[in-house]
């Protein structure tokens, strides 16, 4: 059989089709009315003039406007340990880098770490494991289920995701079973040659494996998975192309389609050894996220702080619903108050975005976005079909919002400065009377009540 992502199929449809400001339109007009596009449509996108990029970008807001609302889901990465045996040239993690400083976090370390990120204010964080037989399907179960047992004051993690390395069915049930949240496994580059060319060593050289590991998640019942890209080892058309492809493979055979999608870029990194030829610039990222947000109108898009903050800024306009935030990467740094500055040696990569938590709420606040902590369709099991049943006609937006503002309120009585929390509650009394019915407006001031008496964890 030929496997599903197919690199002369791939090149072919860009090198084919042709891109008109009448097909342009048309196709936004497609998405717009909450459709999945065809990789033929994806690609008159992707082969747009300049000329009709703002089309797309309007698009995309007008899109995400009526899928998503106006809410921006945080969370934070918690790196458990960095020992790899893979040799990817473009990470600080790579077996054969000397230079890098390697830690596992013990028990306790990892209970200083999250109450660190509960005092905060967090509520869902990403586990990330570097790719080594110490990582296995029961190591990864354990540390799930002791960061869920973590509560300091009135904070607590509601969700747990993971980013780890890719498994047999069996060991997909195991951390199934502990109560995960999304697991996802990035492709890095779908394209062969490059492929090969940058994963020379480790068990990352076997693509076939790499690719097919979601597939193993959804046999083994683990419906909620994220897939991604590293935008920058190889064209960034063709990549976006295959992203899309992947989706279809997905629902094709399991009726589900990715949670989320992730398109980080690449950054700078110890031992790093990566030609330029393929960097993305900023005009093509905020371009290739606006043409994603199309695509693909149910998905999660994944927004990093390995992007500069007038580059988030922008294109969480044009779909993004997820971004990390007071993000740390390195090994047990959030448990070090004042850790701030970063060392490559002990980093999987630099980040563009060190801002705390509580700035970037801030000023995801001034912008009239919802900061939200809401882990609802994961605890009503609104995962795999029952969340495609939701979210694909765009109607997971009547639980988002509500449970946005919930969290939202959360956080303003735990965490927030007083500045910080009179604008929150003044944007949450502004989309109570906006975006809710009466009857659901109702229900929510109820919710909000009880909060404020002390009640938390409220939700549709």
């Amino acid at each position: 059989m030929k496997p599903f992502i197919d690199d002369e199929e791939i090149i072919g449809i860009l090198k084919n089709t042709v891109s008109t400001p009448e097909k342009v339109r048309e196709v936004i007009e497609k998405s717009i009315s909450k459709k999945r596009l065809t990789l033929e449509e994806t690609a008159i996108l992707i082969n747009a003039t300049d000329s009709q990029i703002n089309y797309i970008k309007e698009g995309a807001k007008k899109l995400k406007k009526e899928v998503y609302g106006d809410r921006i889901v945080l969370f934070a990465p918690l790196y458990v340990g960095n020992y790899c045996v893979n040799n990817c040239k473009y990470c600080g993690f790579k077996a054969s880098n000397k230079k890098a400083l390697r830690k596992t976090l013990s028990e306790n370390e990892l209970i200083k770490n999250v109450e660190a990120l509960e005092e905060n204010g967090q509520k869902r964080l990403i586990l990330v494991y570097g790719e080594h037989p110490s990582y296995t399907p029961e190591y990864i179960a354990e540390t799930v289920k002791t960061v869920y047992k973590v509560k300091k004051g009135n904070g607590e993690i509601r969700r747990v995701n993971i980013n780890a390395a890719p498994l047999d069915i069996d060991g997909f049930r195991k951390v199934k079973e502990a109560g995960i949240g999304t697991y996802q496994v990035f492709q890095e580059t779908y394209h062969h040659e490059t492929y090969r060319k940058y994963h020379t060593g480790g068990f990352k050289k076997d693509i076939d494996f790499r690719m097919t590991s979601l597939d193993r998640a959804q046999e083994a019942g683990l419906d909620d998975v994220g897939i991604g890209v590293l935008f920058g080892l190889y064209d960034w058309r063709y990549e976006l192309l295959a992203l899309i492809r992947h989706t279809n493979h997905l629902e094709a055979c399991y009726n589900v389609g990715p949670h989320t999608i992730s398109f980080p870029r690449l950054q700078y990194a110890s031992d790093y050894e990566i030609s330029d030829r393929w960097l993305v610039s900023d005009d093509d990222f905020t371009k290739l996220v606006a043409i994603l947000r199309l695509a693909v109108p149910y998905t999660g898009l994944i927004l990093t702080a390995r992007e500069p903050e007038n580059i988030r800024r922008e294109v969480l306009q044009y779909g993004v619903s997820q971004i990390d935030a007071g993000t740390k990467l390195e090994i047990g740094a959030y448990a070090e108050e004042d850790k701030m500055n970063q060392n490559p040696e002990k980093e999987q990569f630099l980040i563009n975005d060190n801002r705390s938590l509580r700035e970037v709420i801030d000023e995801l606040l001034e912008e009239g976005y919802i900061p939200s902590f809401c882990t609802a369709c994961y605890r009503k099991g609104r995962t795999g079909e029952h969340f495609m049943e939701f979210s694909v006609p765009g109607f997971i937006k009547r639980y988002c919002t509500p449970n946005a503002l919930l969290t939202l309120a959360e956080y303003l009585e735990d965490y927030a400065p007083l500045e910080t929390t009179k604008k929150g509650w003044a944007l949450i009394e502004e989309n109570i009377e906006k975006e809710l019915e009466p009857k659901q407006a109702q229900e929510i001031r109820k919710r909000l009540d009880r909060i404020r008496a002390g009640e938390r964890d409220l939700y549709f």
